[in-house]
């Protein structure tokens, strides 16, 4: 692909804008940011705050650990912390840096204040509006779509900020729908490394360094320790185990950023992690393992254009289709190797769902990781699932379409039956 062509210019802005750094599960993160942004529009401490979020917001910020606040969880735990500590500059880093004194005052803060939470009737899936109140003024800020595409800013009845927002758009961000993963492999074969340098070598960096992290302590169901003690520590082990650790980690209160794919962290370190623990044991170049972790990245973001951001389809599945991929590439493969790999792969695992972020995403994660690696090797082998196999069609990007219906459209209903039996009392 030539450097003047389009295509190769869109590619890398789509790296650029969704692989960037992250403190925390997103979604509770994408509230602080929001509460952060609206704490500065008032200029004042709230004393009272509603938060309406959308049914997916609330699956996947009720389990899991809000980071900097000594291991509070919730809606009212990463409000407070945008409220308190927030810095809006930070954007997904908005809580990176809270200082000791600030986790108290988070902690008084929910205990004192007013945090109500409200369902929204929304038909955005990504649906966030924090409101302040503070004497008479009051400030309402709302996200939708994306973790930081703020779309309305009020204050005391005044419109201050908006901008239009459609269900499923992603405003402000580079067209996905060009991605294929024929153009894929040869954007990553052909990309100058010099373009895509500090990206990849920042999502290798720190996607490794809380992987070791999680592997070291004690954080969730500690899935890439249970692995390793269980399996060994073969390739195929090392790979999945990589990845659940990190995961366990972020899900569970570690303090380190990560680099995410899509809105995820959890899918940016499936799509990374895996492939740079393969590219270890093969000893291949630095040059091979970033343009292997691109078509890892890329391939991972084209399934979940037609999937969104939230759904009842588990992200780890797409990204340990991902990592099949890359590994497939570091392996030697092509096209076809690597078509066959992600056809498989998502022939043996879609349909897990995704019942929010917590430690089981861990589980989830070594799983997708596991059928990416069988993905390459049934193929390897001789071996495939054909279209007309269930939902497999013939072809790659027919087989992904029609994994987007699945996750997109098949699994409302799912999802809403997820988050009713996730907010029963």
């Amino acid at each position: 692909m030539e450097k003047s062509d389009l295509k190769y210019i869109n590619y890398v802005k789509i790296l650029k804008e969704e692989l960037v750094p992250a403190m925390g599960c997103t979604e509770p993160i994408a509230i602080a940011y929001a509460a952060a942004v609206a704490r500065e529009k008032l200029g004042h401490i709230p004393e009272k705050v509603i938060v309406e979020v959308s049914g997916n917001i609330i699956k996947n910020v009720k389990s899991v650990i809000v980071p900097n606040t000594d291991h509070l969880k919730g809606i009212e735990a990463a409000v407070a912390a945008g409220v308190i500590a927030g810095k809006s500059e930070k954007k997904l880093e908005v809580i990176s840096k809270v200082t000791e004194e600030e986790k108290q005052k988070i902690k008084n803060y929910i205990e004192s204040s007013t945090i109500e939470v409200k369902p929204s009737e929304t038909k955005f899936v990504f649906y966030v509006q924090v409101n302040l109140f503070y004497k008479g003024s009051f400030v309402k800020v709302r996200i939708v779509n994306y973790h930081t595409n703020i779309v309305f800013i009020e204050k005391n009845g005044k419109v201050i900020y908006e901008r239009k927002a459609e269900e499923s758009k992603e405003e402000g961000l580079s067209d996905k729908k060009l991605l294929n993963i024929k153009d894929i492999i040869d954007f990553a074969s052909t990309v100058e490394i010099k373009d895509i340098e500090d990206i990849i070598s920042r999502q290798i960096r720190y996607n490794s360094k809380i992987a070791e992290e999680g592997l070291k302590n004690n954080y969730g169901a500690n899935i890439g320790s249970v692995l390793l003690e269980t399996y060994g520590d073969d390739i195929k082990v090392r790979a999945k185990a990589k990845a659940a650790a990190g995961s366990d980690a972020r899900m569970n209160g570690c303090e380190l950023p990560v680099i995410i794919i899509s809105g995820s962290g959890n899918q940016g370190m499936t799509a990374s992690l895996p492939v740079i623990e393969y590219a270890k044991e093969l000893k291949v170049s630095k040059e091979k393992l970033y343009r292997a972790l691109i078509i890892s990245d890329l391939v991972t973001i084209h399934q979940k254009t037609g999937i969104g951001r939230l759904s009842a389809y588990c992200g780890a599945i797409s990204a340990g289709a991902g990592s099949g991929a890359g590994i497939a590439y570091l392996n030697g493969g092509g096209y076809k190797e690597i078509s066959h790999t992600i056809v498989n792969a998502l022939s043996i695992v879609s349909g897990i769902v995704c019942d929010g972020a917590k430690a089981s995403c861990a589980a989830k994660i070594a799983a997708g990781v596991d059928a990416g690696i069988l993905g390459y090797h049934m193929y390897k082998n001789g071996q495939q699932f054909r279209g007309g196999d269930g939902i497999v069609k013939k072809g790659v990007e027919a087989t992904i379409s029609n994994i987007g219906k699945l996750a997109k459209e098949g699994m409302k209903e799912t999802d809403k039956e997820i988050i009713k039996i996730m907010t029963e009392k």
